[in-house]
């Protein structure tokens, strides 16, 4: 069966992470031109060409996860490897395309005895040519099983091509999720930072303790400190992403992606019958075939090969020529061949069955992938839709409430951090659901397209 070409379409939907998702560079903002001035527009000063390079050689630098795909399929050793067996394989199908060799031999008999016989006055010279003549096909089956092995290696780097590029997209999604996290805390320095300044005012206009506008700046701090952490995390997950690759030290700073963009993805049942394509079962058929070529190659024992010689023989004392030939045969190949016979049959009824558990145990995994994209894409909805929208109301309206001295700073700071959890919470129910559908994505071999892609630099 040959496999539908993927190549790198598959699994370059993930996360709907393509090239085109670049996030976009911010251009300085344009200052406003006074009346007159239109003739200078184009006069562009020599700070702000070097302003648009730098903006440029930012853009350049975004690392897509087109990009670690392209390294991925250049430089994985687990891919390479698959050429070099592919070699040994087609050696060995060399080999077993070669007919048995022919022997050519010497013999020396009533030579070196004993009376009559001593010294070579007696003996007999024969030159000999000898060969094995093949019986029930054994050639074609040894080239046959041979040959079903070579087939059966494109499809065993399929799958691990489509295995390597799914941990390649969970190691990006782990770059992106950082990136998205370092977001958030920023967010949140920012909502503690007014939070201080309000504490700041009240405590010097004497309406609120000292106490109210120290607990604001541990709250600060701690924020800071989640920043912090995420930087670190952004650097492991940089590193562990080049890992991938061979490289120690990451030759990109940031990468393009946005993990809120959740495209639709067929129920279970339509997901069901595209598991027919996916290598792990497709593998299946290419040992079905193997097995049924060590079948062949099994029964083809039971007919017995035939030796046979033929050679010259001179004989010394009259110096005559005679011609010799022999024929041999073993008996009872059929019953030595039986019990491998039986064994081969059985290999194979035996891929049937473990194929059909193989398809059982994937269309689970799909089913649970299916469910948990279904659910991570409903909470990221429902959460930005209906929860969110509230809450930022709800801050803005606490804020001014704090500083006109109606609430406390628990409620305010109790408000905040519920914010974040929101934010939080949605961040990690789109990841899930991205790791899900990178799941369904490597089980299937289909890529899905979301309809829109927000930008990249967008907040939770």
């Amino acid at each position: 069966m040959r496999l539908r070409p993927t190549a790198l379409a598959v699994l370059t939907a993930a996360l709907c992470f393509s090239a085109q998702a670049r996030p976009p560079v911010a251009a300085p903002a344009a200052s406003a031109a006074p009346p007159g001035a239109q003739d200078g527009i184009h006069a562009e000063t020599g700070a702000q060409r070097g302003s648009v390079r730098a903006a440029s050689t930012r853009a350049a630098s975004v690392f897509t996860l087109d990009d670690a795909f392209g390294r991925i399929q250049d430089t994985h050793p687990d891919l390479r490897l698959f050429g070099n067996q592919r070699s040994v394989l087609e050696a060995e199908r060399d080999i077993a395309a070669q007919k048995p060799a022919y022997v050519a031999g010497a013999a020396i008999d009533n030579a070196l005895g004993t009376g009559a016989l001593s010294g070579t006055k007696a003996a007999e010279v024969t030159l000999t040519l000898a060969s094995v003549f093949e019986r029930g096909g054994k050639l074609d089956a040894r080239r046959a099983f041979a040959q079903s092995r070579i087939d059966a290696l494109a499809v065993d780097r399929e799958g691990r091509r489509l295995d390597l590029l799914a941990e390649t997209a969970r190691r990006y999604l782990a770059v992106v999720a950082e990136q998205r996290r370092i977001e958030l805390a920023e967010f949140d320095i920012a909502q503690r930072k007014r939070a201080v300044a309000a504490a700041r005012v009240r405590l010097e206009a004497g309406a609120s303790p000292e106490s109210g506008l120290l607990t604001a700046q541990a709250q600060l701090a701690r924020a800071e400190l989640d920043r912090s952490r995420a930087q670190r995390a952004l650097l492991a997950a940089r590193q562990f992403l080049a890992a991938l690759w061979g490289e120690r030290d990451p030759g990109f700073a940031a990468v393009a992606g946005d993990p809120f963009a959740l495209p639709q993805v067929q129920d279970a049942t339509a997901l069901a019958s595209l598991l027919e394509r996916s290598p792990e079962l497709t593998r299946f058929v290419d040992q079905r075939r193997i097995a049924e070529s060590r079948v062949r190659l099994a029964q083809t024992q039971s007919k017995a090969d035939v030796d046979w010689q033929v050679g010259l023989r001179r004989q010394q004392e009259n110096g005559d020529f005679g011609f010799v030939a022999s024929v041999s045969m073993p008996l009872g190949a059929a019953a030595r061949a039986e019990p491998g016979i039986r064994g081969a049959q059985a290999e194979l009824a035996m891929l049937e069955t473990e194929r059909e558990a193989k398809g059982l145990s994937l269309y689970s995994t799909l089913v649970e992938a299916q469910g948990r994209y279904r659910l991570g894409a409903l909470e990221t909805e429902r959460l930005k839709q209906d929860v969110l929208p509230r809450l930022e109301r709800a801050e803005k309206a606490a804020e001014y409430a704090y500083r006109a001295g109606a609430i406390s700073y628990l409620e305010l700071a109790l408000l905040q951090a519920e914010s974040v959890a929101v934010r939080r919470q949605r961040l990690d129910a789109a990841l899930d659901a991205q790791l899900a559908l990178i799941e369904i994505q490597r089980l299937t071999g289909e890529p899905f397209l979301a309809v829109t892609t927000a930008p990249a630099g967008a907040m939770p």
